[in-house]
C-alpha cells in the first residue's frame, strides 16, 4: 500500500465509525498501558467502538499523525473529530465529560471513581500481521 492509500484508509475509518480508537495493539491484547487505559475507559462506559492497531506498519502512525496533527498514540476520534490521547480521555472519563460526549451513562462514583488503571505492559507478539498490505 502507498502512503496515500494508508491515509485514505485511516480517514475512511474515522469517517465511518462514530467512535474510532487508534492504539498500540488491540483492546484484547495489552502491549501499551496508555492504549489499554483508553480502551478501558470506553469499555467501562459500555461504548461500542472500532479500534485499529497502529503497530503493523510505521507508516500508519505517520499518516495518522498527518491527519490529526497529534503526535502520540492512542488517539480517540468521536464523530470524526479528534478527542485526544490517554490523558485527555482519562480526565474526561473522570469528570463525566466522556460519558456525556458518547451518550453513555457514567458509572456511579462508588462503582468506578477513576479510569481503569494501566497494568504493566506485556511484550508485543513477535509476528504481527500487516493487514494493510
Amino acid at each position: 500500500m502507498t502512503n496515500e492509500e494508508i491515509r485514505n484508509f485511516l480517514q475512511q475509518a474515522i469517517d465511518e465509525n462514530e467512535v474510532m480508537l487508534f492504539m498500540m495493539d488491540t483492546p484484547e491484547r495489552r502491549a501499551c498501558g496508555l492504549s489499554m487505559r483508553t480502551s478501558g475507559a470506553l469499555n467501562e462506559l459500555g461504548v461500542r467502538y472500532a479500534a485499529l492497531d497502529i503497530l503493523p506498519d510505521p507508516r500508519i502512525r505517520q499518516e495518522l499523525s498527518a491527519i490529526s496533527n497529534w503526535p502520540t498514540i492512542p488517539q480517540l476520534f468521536v464523530n470524526g473529530k479528534l478527542v485526544g490521547g490517554c490523558d485527555i480521555v482519562t480526565e474526561m472519563y473522570e469528570t463525566g465529560e466522556l460519558a456525556e460526549l458518547l451518550g453513555a451513562e457514567q458509572p456511579a462514583d462508588d462503582e468506578a471513581p477513576a479510569a481503569p488503571e494501566a497494568e504493566a505492559p506485556q511484550s508485543a507478539p513477535l509476528g504481527i500481521e500487516n493487514r494493510l498490505s
